[in-house]
């Protein structure tokens, strides 16, 4: 049996400002299938959305989801629909889930998923809840069903940072992509995992010597090498 999702106050963030002013260069771009986008818009889209689930950081051939993007293009999933394909891939799992503690990765996910920052610790151990006792799927079928999420973006519309600009500031919130996404937890998770290789402990890196080495040594015999060939084209026979 599942607990309910327990309550939290809304604390005053930007995203729950009303918008009135014009949009500007600093203002995030939305990009929606409302259009019935084709081509070149599709692939906007697409990267759009990975760069809004993994950031720039994570960003590797290596986690593309081909399957996902076939049905996207072909109109089989709605963008609601891929979003979730991508939360929910191997890639995302093993980079945030399996490698942070479960507030951590509710915040991540709220921050990605809701486009805006935690009220406070009372929503992030709420939904820690939901995430441990629904697990990873029921977690992110919760997040993207809920009422937030269906408002601001739907089933078209891939989420982004909500008003992280007013006007009235002279100076906006920080994106989440240039956020602090690691810290000791996140270390040790990543050397249980063997996803991170620490020199240390008698293990003496010398890579960075023999490099050095190399490089002078290259151009050291080159250069040797050519003047043997001109002082044997010179001499006399």
């Amino acid at each position: 049996m599942s607990l309910p999702l327990l309550t939290y106050p809304l604390s005053s963030q930007n995203q729950r400002v009303n918008s009135y002013e014009i949009p500007g260069d600093e203002h995030p771009r939305r990009y929606t299938t409302d259009d019935l986008p084709k081509g070149a818009e599709v692939d906007a889209i697409i990267w759009a959305c990975y760069r809004q689930v993994f950031n720039e950081q994570q960003i590797i051939h290596h986690h593309r989801q081909i399957a996902l993007e076939s049905q996207l293009r072909c109109g089989q999933i709605t963008v609601c629909e891929f979003i979730r394909g991508l939360v929910l891939s191997d890639s995302f799992r093993r980079l945030n889930y399996e490698s942070n503690n479960n507030y951590r990765f509710v915040e991540m996910c709220i921050q990605r998923l809701l486009g805006r920052r935690v009220y406070d610790e009372r929503e992030k151990l709420a939904w820690s809840v939901v995430l441990a006792t629904k697990g990873l799927y029921g977690f992110i079928d919760e997040l993207i069903s809920s009422d937030e999420y269906l408002e601001h973006f739907g089933d078209t519309t891939v989420p982004y940072q909500r008003r992280r600009i007013l006007p009235q500031q002279s100076q906006g919130e920080l994106p989440f992509a240039r956020m602090a996404r690691y810290d000791s937890y996140h270390l040790n998770q990543l050397q249980q995992l063997d996803q991170w290789r620490q020199f240390g402990n008698g293990v003496i890196d010398r890579s960075a010597k023999v490099y050095r080495r190399v490089l002078f040594a290259v151009p050291t015999l080159s250069i040797a090498a050519l003047v043997a060939t001109i002082i044997l084209i010179a001499s006399p026979k």
